[in-house]
């Protein structure tokens, strides 16, 4: 096994006295994970910060082996852990990523969309500029998995404009005129998620709210609660910032 590719890192666990053991998300090979020779040196440590962009040399003499990795740094996003905002929300979707994601297989689109979060939030560390795209992020990676939302009409009556809400127990979306009576029942469906651009900070914690019931109920459950404990992290610095 020889696999010579850029990654994003997402996780790193100390291994033995020097190494480490790390996972990163390539394009085509999904998930990989490798043994860091020296991983804790001071040299090593910096580039092996969850979140950043790295060139990773894999090899194994079987497939069933864990690979002998080597690493240099593409693009460091070792900065942004100064803002503890987008530093909550690179641990969040590290964190994710690296727990649902089974390995090998590929998500070249997980892969894109979260290089393109991560480029955002270097571009705009203030929140409301990319959480809007980690509430897209987090969708998609629960569609790649399987547990997609049905967003493109109403599940109730077939109509596919004015969609208000989100059935908590199928993930259809529901009418504005379906919903009447039931709204305590539902989850608000933010239009930016239907539309498109920016989200507004009450759109953006509805599209939290609907995304976060689907994670914690299908993907992260009982198992995944220290991961979901980095979300929540998230979403009170968030709400702290809004306050």
């Amino acid at each position: 096994m020889h696999l010579n590719t850029t990654a994003i890192l997402l996780s790193v666990r100390p291994h033995g006295e020097h190494g480490a053991v790390v996972r990163a998300l390539t394009e085509h090979a999904g998930v990989q994970p490798g043994y860091v020779r020296g991983g804790r040196s001071r040299a090593i440590r910096p580039v092996l910060q969850p979140g950043n962009l790295i060139r990773g040399d894999w090899r194994a003499r079987t497939d069933t082996q864990l690979a002998a990795l080597t690493v240099e740094l593409v693009e460091s996003r070792a900065p942004l852990f100064a803002e503890p905002l987008a530093a909550a929300a690179i641990d969040w979707m590290c964190a994710l990523t690296a727990y649902a994601l089974p390995e090998a297989l590929p998500y070249p689109r997980i892969h894109a969309a979260l290089d393109g979060l991560f480029a955002a939030i270097a571009a705009a560390p203030g929140a409301r500029d990319w959480v809007g795209a980690l509430v897209r992020t987090e969708l998609l990676i629960l569609s790649e998995l399987g547990f997609g939302l049905s967003l493109d009409e109403c599940v109730a009556t077939g109509a596919s404009d004015d969609l208000t809400h989100v059935s908590p127990k199928s993930g259809g979306a529901v009418s504005r005129a379906a919903a009447v009576g039931l709204e305590h029942r539902l989850l608000p469906l933010p239009a930016f998620l239907i539309e498109g651009g920016r989200a507004d900070w009450a759109a953006a914690f509805d599209g939290l709210t609907l995304s976060g019931h689907f994670l914690s109920r299908d993907l992260l459950g009982l198992k995944g609660q220290d991961v979901l404990a980095a979300r929540t992290r998230l979403v009170e610095r968030l709400k702290r910032t809004v306050a």
